[in-house]
């Protein structure tokens, strides 16, 4: 149940640089881009209709990265608006690949980008698992329509 999604609608969250995401010199600390990048595959998943504790507790199912390559391509600094643009890119039956992008505004300026691989496991024995059935349609539905 692969599947190749290509390109895709983009879940888009906006958050603002705080004081603590930066360095001594007011540039975000390129490990906050990790946090920022997390936050909006989680907001991803709540936007269609998934919390992140409620398939822990009902289906038995975390997500954990596995593996991520990651450009940092222009500082953001303290106090800047910035967007995370995330999307699905392939649909595994374990696993999801997302194209993320965190842009800084006005002009959506690209600081960093990634492709994140992140796996489905079994909350109980952190093993591998197939993606429950109710997710994949959803993640399949969500890149099939572009929403």
């Amino acid at each position: 149940m692969s599947s190749d999604a290509g390109e895709t609608s983009r879940h888009r969250l906006s958050l603002r640089v705080y004081y603590e995401d930066t360095d001594a010199g007011g540039v975000v600390y390129h490990a906050r881009y990790l946090h920022f990048m997390e936050r909006g595959r989680a907001e991803w998943l709540r936007a269609l209709g998934f919390e992140q504790q409620r398939l822990r507790d009902e289906q038995g199912v975390l997500f954990a990265v596995r593996r991520m390559d990651i450009a940092f391509l222009r500082p953001a600094r303290f106090d800047e608006l910035l967007v995370v643009e995330s999307s699905i890119t392939q649909c595994g039956r374990a696993s999801l690949d997302f194209a993320q992008r965190v842009l800084c505004q006005p002009g959506d300026t690209l600081a960093c980008r990634a492709v994140v691989n992140v796996a489905c496991v079994d909350a109980a024995r952190l093993r591998p698992t197939r993606i429950p059935e109710d997710l994949m349609t959803a993640f399949l539905s969500e890149t099939a329509h572009g929403r």
